[in-house]
């Protein structure tokens, strides 16, 4: 009777587990290849010099790799073909005004002649052509080769070497002798002789060609080589690299058998280098450093350091690549500081040296922001009219990314954009008289597409549907191949007059037929207010009525500056169709554009200053309550994972609000983040010697002993970005704290982004089975 009894509870709890946990046409095997379950997208898309063809990479077949499509936009019944392997003259913005034009082929410079449709080889050696610029002498065209620059004249053939750059220092023309050689000179005339000989043999064997203009730079690295238009001005910038103490990756699977150790990124608080700019006149033979020293507030101390008001010497910087006036002797550059608190553009007179600044950007947190960049070694937008007059650039000023524009007659600046939205990208037409834009205007969770005309001030709306338009303007910017896609709707390429932009072609076709059999969710994208008043975006997926288990999923996007809460294709596509199998099974899952997510401002932005998994996890905390409190959720049942950012706020969550979430899946996560990179991390909690605090309350490991729920840490061993020895530390700790409640799995062969489709399903049936043995079993009885 004891056994029958047992068995009829037992059944009970069967059919109650069927019932509550609904069954999904989707599987995590096929999820989990990817593209080669989607459909590969095209991407990289551009157009040839003449516009009558626009090439992408794409692979419709499922080869190994992509291979290079073109697309004859001329030809009404044309498709996409396997592009010849010869040379793609490709279309560059920057060339587009030149009868001529210029590329870069295998190391040599290629002239292609529109007209004639001819090319030729204008030089190849053994030093590849790095680069090329243009001149304002039509027929002449500069381009770098062995770390210096070159002239080449289509009108004679020529091809001269304008400078070069020598390690070391300028040798003295007339050294100061000391007193003993002095005396050795004067009294022997043996020494007269010789200097004689050598004075002959060096005018003897002096060459007819100069090699160019002989530049020392010491010990420096040179980069950032540029020649402005009319070939007078060289700019350049020389680096000092420290030597900082790299880590080592092991990789245990290797085709030898025997463990391979490769070296990886420096941990933050590295040295960071030293750079200087240096402008050489050709005409006069002449070369000069600039002197960065009067930037405003080179010295100023942060906020966060209150023991002195300024330091004893400027703070480093790094300058970016000159952009040159098209008809004067002036440039105008994008300087940083390398604690990325502060951004100069300045206004440089290339005849002297001396510069004014036109804007000075401070950020008591860090730089950055669309068009700006958060990173203090990529330059943002900057650029000239093409009166030669006028400067634009973009600003956070207001708290939003914009679009501003500078005066030099009037030395005035007016900000042409504005709203609670942000500028994306920024292309200036060939004519000069308008921009074309990348915004959020419509919500932020979208890419639209406007033409901004300059003397009226007016936005004039392309393509604004919800979605993301990514926008390829033909040479004569009288067609566009669109990369478009949508929440449910992975990228397709359309095209387009520009004279009727909304009426989209559709070129590709990418979808397979498995991926099309499923009828794929549109999350909804919601906003709801965190605790201190301010709005959050994100996306909810939610089960049809009846099918609602009570549980639900929360999924942190990584990255830190990323947004997932769009109307667009995700870049976390594997996830997207994850949280459809779950939705498919009863769960609710949100997903949150969280405090330092992209496309919300700046306050948003830095919102995470010097306490990471403080604002942020709070965001996922609110969003955990909206989905008990109106959407019927058990707060009991509620997990949460994600990976990288993701990882680290999964960890933080347990640690720190212990109870909060019955479960958690951590994947390459950051546990400690004085042992992540310089560049990201320094923006974020300042120098582990200056800001010691900030990492302290920051990383996880520090808090390992508040966990009480159960959690999963999934790592790839061979990871060089988020290190395997985070997780390693942690799992010490873990096992020194005696806790029981959580496991580990790692995966040999897989760095940062997964590659093996076997490794991905392994990975997210482990959080499947996590969120179900949590979730859902438990409440099934």
């Amino acid at each position: 009777m004891k056994s029958l009894t047992s068995a009829y509870f037992l059944l009970i709890a069967i059919v109650s587990l069927s019932q509550s946990q609904q069954s999904s046409q989707l599987s995590i095997s096929d999820i989990m290849k990817g593209n080669a379950f989607i459909g590969c997208q095209p991407e990289n898309i551009a157009w040839s010099v003449d516009g009558s063809i626009f090439y992408f990479d794409w692979n419709p077949t499922n080869d190994p790799g992509n291979s290079r499509y073109s697309y004859n936009v001329s030809d009404k019944n044309s498709s996409p073909i396997k592009a010849d392997k010869g040379l793609q003259l490709i279309h560059d913005p920057l060339q587009s005004t030149f009868a001529d034009h210029y590329q870069i082929c295998d190391g040599a410079l290629i002239w292609f002649d529109k007209k004639s449709k001819q090319t030729k080889r204008v030089y190849h050696s053994s030093a590849p052509v790095y680069r090329f610029f243009r001149s304002s002498n039509p027929s002449i065209v500069y381009f770098e080769s062995n770390s210096n620059l070159h002239a080449y004249s289509s009108k004679d053939g020529s091809c001269i070497q304008l400078t070069q750059f020598n390690k070391g220092r300028r040798p003295e023309k007339n050294p100061t002798l000391s007193q003993l050689a002095a005396t050795e000179r004067d009294l022997f005339e043996h020494f007269e002789i010789k200097k004689k000989q050598r004075a002959w043999s060096d005018q003897t064997a002096k060459p007819d060609f100069e090699p160019g203009l002989e530049i020392y730079v010491d010990a420096a690295a040179i980069e950032q080589l540029q020649i402005d238009p009319t070939g007078r001005f060289v700019s350049y910038r020389g680096s000092t690299y420290p030597k900082n103490e790299e880590t080592n990756v092991p990789n245990y699977i290797t085709q030898s058998g025997h463990t391979l150790v490769q070296t990886a990124r420096p941990k933050v608080g590295e040295t960071e280098p030293s750079h200087v700019m240096g402008i050489a006149d050709l005409e006069k033979d002449t070369v000069y450093i600039v002197d960065f020293s009067g930037l405003s507030d080179i010295r100023e101390k942060p906020e966060y350091l209150s023991d002195s008001t300024s330091y004893a010497v400027d703070r480093k910087i790094v300058m970016h690549e000159l952009q040159f006036n098209p008809s004067s002797p002036y440039a105008v550059c994008d300087v940083r500081s390398y604690d990325n608190k502060d951004r100069w553009l300045v206004l440089i007179d290339l005849t002297t040296g001396h510069f004014s600044e036109i804007d000075h950007q401070h950020d008591e947190a860090w730089i950055g922001g669309p068009g700006i960049s958060g990173w203090n070694t990529e330059p943002g937008t900057l650029g000239w009219l093409k009166d030669g007059e006028r400067i634009y650039y973009q600003s956070e000023k207001t708290g939003y990314a914009h679009l501003y524009l500078y005066s030099m007659k009037s030395k005035s600046t007016i900000q042409l954009t504005k709203g609670d939205w942000e500028v994306h990208q920024v292309t200036l037409s060939t004519t000069g008289d308008h921009f074309y834009l990348q915004t959020n205007t419509t919500h932020p969770g979208d890419r639209n597409f406007y033409r901004y005309d300059i003397t009226a001030r007016k936005m004039v709306p392309l393509l604004t549907r919800p979605g993301f338009h990514d926008v390829y303007l033909s040479p004569d910017e009288k067609l566009i191949a669109v990369r478009y896609s949508f929440k449910n709707k992975p990228w397709e390429i359309y095209l387009a007059p520009m004279s009727s932009p909304s009426s989209l072609k559709q070129i590709t076709q990418s979808q397979s037929p498995a991926f099309k059999a499923y009828t794929w969710r549109e999350p909804e994208v919601i906003s709801f207010k965190g605790n201190d008043g301010k709005d959050v975006f994100a996306r909810l997926y939610q089960p049809i009525a009846g099918k609602k288990n009570g549980a639900a999923v929360l999924f942190v996007h990584g990255a830190g500056y990323l947004q997932n809460a769009h109307n667009y294709w995700s870049t976390y596509f594997r996830e997207y169709m994850f949280h459809n199998l779950l939705v498919d099974e009863g769960y609710t899952v949100l997903d949150i554009d969280y405090r330092a997510s992209e496309g919300y401002g700046r306050d948003y932005r830095t919102a995470i200053y010097r306490h990471m998994g403080g604002r942020d996890l709070q965001d996922q905390l609110d969003g955990k309550k909206l989905l008990v409190n109106k959407y019927g959720i058990d707060s009991n049942r509620v997990g949460i994972y994600g990976g990288s950012y993701g990882g680290f706020i999964t960890l933080m969550a347990l640690f720190t609000a212990p109870e909060q979430f019955a479960c958690g899946a951590a994947l390459r996560s950051v546990t400690d983040w004085a042992h992540y990179n310089h560049e990201y991390t320094s923006n974020i909690l300042n120098y582990p010697e200056t800001d010691p605090e900030a990492y302290r309350k920051s990383s996880p490991i520090y808090f390992a002993d508040g966990l009480k729920d159960r959690l999963l840490i999934l790592h790839g061993m061979v990871d060089d970005n988020v290190q395997f020895q985070d997780v390693v530390r942690l799992n010490q700790r873990l096992i020194e704290l005696g806790k029981s409640n959580w496991e580990m799995a790692v995966y040999p062969v897989e760095s940062h982004g997964f590659k093996e489709s076997s490794s991905w399903t392994d990975e997210y049936s482990r959080i499947h089975s996590l969120f179900k043995e949590t979730l859902i079993i438990p409440y099934s009885k």
